[in-house]
């Protein structure tokens, strides 16, 4: 291979200060878009800021895992730590790696198999809630169910109830948080402005509800079976064996809250649109639930007799990542195919772009959950397709996502058809997590032969 040049990248030049900024700024799904035109890696500049942008499974896998020492989180999630503080999304490091030890054996087979019940008993009581014909917003519904799920499986806490007053706050936090992006938003922090106000009002109001977890559990004492209980418990044998703060507990139940419940309840309004967009894999879904199911609710064990229904939320997740966009930082000039790249470039790699790539996906914009067999996954190179990540970053809870989606998807389908509500309009919130803008409106339609 001959060495690498010192030429940066093919990308577009702006024609004005800030052009960049401001194109991404009105359509970020649309400019990453245009700058795939410019082949596996693009760049751009901002300022004396360079960032490149990479459509290549080869480099992806460089920078996720050959080389990830050489890597920081992006400005992204820097910024991200008004709002999660140090938890596993943002930490960096030797503490990161603590972190990640003490919390791994929460999301391991033995423990994901005892959740399982849980999100079926949640999954059976929001279905039984709907009214046949009546309409429905399922983003808020998905939003209550998954959120409930992960209060009760991981904090062993009851935080359904609040689902409405954590999302708004969320969604008042993920307003501030594309500010958050632009330059010199840090001095912006420390106004009185509307939206920092906003801002600091909805962190209270999530740190209200994660103390009160807190210290319920530390007037408690004992091992719940939960992550909670796990992260209490907890000394760093490997490191300086040392227990978590409640402060660091805050960080890591907020990361970990948000991950799991905001990014599977996304996907799983995603996986219904879809659903409802494709009526014959709709029916092959409801085809296979029943047979397996022969009516009973599913349980973990059920998990590998529903194939076709995992293959339906991959594809969902191909279309729509909830994490649609990873940034990060380099610490030292590196080189990238022909090229080299300087230190402290910030390089952008998304899944919504890669996973709708002709070169990988045949017809890509068309949902086909055909493409998730064993075959035609081993075809293609493995980061065409990264919803979760990858290397030493890679998502902790993507088991416990795979086996919430497949559950829930059987023990909703078994009862229901949803369509999109005629009048609605689709569109894409791509935010902290790719959202439907909105909500996404429908109505549910009890199957033919399901009691009320």
């Amino acid at each position: 291979m001959p060495p690498p040049t010192a030429k940066l990248p093919p990308g577009p030049r702006a024609r004005y200060p800030g052009q960049h900024l401001v194109s991404f700024a009105r359509d970020r799904l649309g400019f990453l878009r245009s700058l795939a035109t410019y082949g596996d890696i693009a760049h751009i500049r901002l300022g004396n800021q360079h960032f490149v942008i990479l459509n290549n499974p080869e480099y992806t896998k460089q920078i996720l895992v050959t080389d990830n020492r050489n890597f920081t989180k992006g400005r992204g999630l820097e910024r991200a730590k008004v709002l999660l503080g140090e938890g596993l999304l943002t930490s960096e490091g030797a503490f990161h790696l603590r972190q990640r030890r003490l919390a791994q054996p929460a999301f391991h087979r033995e423990r994901i198999e005892g959740y399982a019940r849980v999100m079926v008993e949640h999954a059976a009581r929001t279905r039984d809630r709907w009214i046949d014909g009546a309409a429905i917003d399922i983003h808020q519904e998905m939003t209550r169910l998954t959120l409930g799920i992960a209060g009760k499986t991981l904090f062993d806490a009851d935080v359904e109830g609040e689902s409405r007053e954590i999302g708004e706050s969320l969604t008042a936090a993920f307003d501030v948080f594309n500010l958050a992006l632009l330059p010199f938003s840090e001095l912006m922090d420390h106004l009185p402005l509307p939206w920092t106000l906003r801002f600091k009002a909805a962190r209270r109001r999530l740190d209200d509800t994660i103390f009160r977890i807190i210290a319920e559990r530390r007037a408690r004492l004992g091992d719940r079976g939960d992550l909670l209980s796990m992260l209490m418990a907890a000394q760093d044998t490997e490191g300086d064996g040392g227990r978590m703060t409640d402060s660091q507990l805050r960080d890591e139940i907020m990361t970990i809250l948000l991950a799991g419940y905001e990014t599977t309840a996304n996907a799983l309004t995603w996986t219904a649109y879809l659903l409802s967009r494709n009526p014959d894999a709709e029916a092959r879904m409801h085809a296979e639930v029943d047979s397996a199911l022969e009516g009973q609710l599913p349980g973990m064990a059920d998990v590998h007799r529903l194939p076709y229904t995992r293959m339906v939320f991959a594809e969902s997740l191909r279309l729509y990542p909830p994490a649609w966009v990873l940034g990060y930082r380099a610490i030292k000039a590196f080189a990238l195919g022909d090229y080299e790249i300087p230190s402290r470039t910030i390089v952008i790699m998304s899944p919504f772009i890669t996973q709708r790539d002709a070169r990988y996906f045949h017809d890509p914009e068309h949902f086909n959950p055909v493409r998730w067999t064993a075959e035609a996954v081993a075809e293609r190179p493995r980061f065409t397709y990264f919803p979760f990540g990858g290397g030493p970053r890679q998502c902790i809870g993507e088991q416990f996502a795979w086996t919430e989606g497949v559950l829930l998807l059987a023990a909703i389908g078994q009862k229901w058809r949803l369509r999109l509500a005629p009048e609605h309009t689709v569109a894409l919130d791509p935010s902290f997590t790719l959202r439907p803008k909105g909500g996404m409106p429908m109505i549910a339609h009890l199957r033919p032969g399901r009691p009320e």
